[in-house]
C-alpha cells in the first residue's frame, strides 16, 4: 500500500464519522473483460477474483451501516457495450447477496462505465434523495462515454449524490525486465471526475488490501480526508 495512502487511512478511522452514513449506496462492479487479466504482476490471479475476495472481506463490515445495490458492465457479447445489468436494487444485510451475485460474474465485453453509474443514480432516485455510488474500476470507459459530462450533469440535478471512484491495479503500458512483460501503474484515470465534482473520494488501488480499506471507508461511514485524492499529472 503506499505510505501516504495508509497513513491517511489509519488517521480517518480514528476520527469519529463527519458525514451521514444513512444514505442508500449503489456498488457499480467491473466485470469488463479486462478484469480476467493478472493484476500489476503477471503471474497474479485474475483481477476479479482478487476484486471478488477484496468484496468478501469489506461487504460484511459495512452491510449494516447502509442498504446496499448492484449493478455490473462488462458481461455480455465479446466486445460488447451494452453489458449494463442491474443486479439488486439497494436492500439492509445486502453482502451474501452481492456476493452471491458477483461470483457469477464471467468478464466480458467492454467498459460502459459511464452508463452504469448513469443507471446507479437514476435506480437510488437521486434527484430526490441522499445517494452514494461505488464505482470499482480497473480502468476508464472504452463505450465512448463522457464520464466528466455526466459528473456535472450528476452534480448540477442531484438533491445529494456522492460518487467514490476506486480504481483497482490499473495499467496500460508494459516495461521489458527481468525477461517478462510488467504492466507500469497509470497515475491517473478520467473517471476520477465523477468523485471531483461530486465530493467523493478518488483513489487508485493496488492490493486486495488497499481495496478492503477504500471500500470500508466509502461504503461504511465516510470519514472526510480518509482518503488522499490520487494527483492527476500537470
Amino acid at each position: 500500500m503506499r505510505p501516504a495512502l495508509t497513513a491517511l487511512l489509519c488517521l480517518g478511522m480514528a476520527q469519529p464519522a463527519l458525514a451521514d452514513c444513512s444514505a442508500d449506496a449503489m456498488l457499480v462492479f467491473d466485470g469488463s473483460a479486462s478484469m480476467a487479466a493478472p493484476g500489476l504482476v503477471l503471474s497474479d490471479p485474475p483481477r476479479i477474483d482478487e476484486a471478488r475476495r477484496a468484496m468478501a472481506r469489506a461487504l460484511p463490515l459495512v452491510e449494516h451501516t447502509r442498504r446496499i445495490g448492484l449493478i455490473t458492465y462488462g458481461p455480455g457479447p465479446e466486445g460488447s457495450c451494452d453489458g449494463v445489468t442491474f443486479r439488486l436494487a439497494p436492500i439492509p444485510q445486502a453482502a451474501q447477496s452481492i456476493l452471491d451475485v458477483l461470483q457469477t460474474v464471467d468478464p466480458n465485453g467492454q467498459t460502459p462505465l459511464t452508463k452504469a453509474v448513469a443507471r446507479a443514480a437514476e435506480t437510488l432516485d437521486h434527484r430526490n434523495r441522499p445517494a452514494v455510488i461505488v464505482l470499482v474500476t480497473d480502468g476508464d470507459d472504452t463505450c465512448d462515454g463522457a464520464p466528466c459530462a455526466l459528473a456535472d450533469r450528476l452534480a448540477g440535478e442531484a438533491a445529494d449524490l456522492t460518487i467514490h471512484v476506486l480504481g483497482f491495479k490499473i495499467a496500460d503500458a508494459f516495461a521489458i525486465g527481468d525477461l517478462q512483460r510488467r504492466p507500469i501503474p497509470r497515475a491517473a484515470i478520467e473517471a476520477g471526475c465523477l468523485a471531483d465534482r461530486t465530493g467523493g473520494t478518488y483513489v487508485l488501488t493496488d492490493t486486495v488490501e488497499d481495496l478492503v480499506a477504500a471500500l470500508d471507508r466509502t461504503l461504511g461511514c465516510l470519514v472526510i480526508g480518509a482518503l488522499p485524492p490520487t494527483r492527476r499529472p500537470a
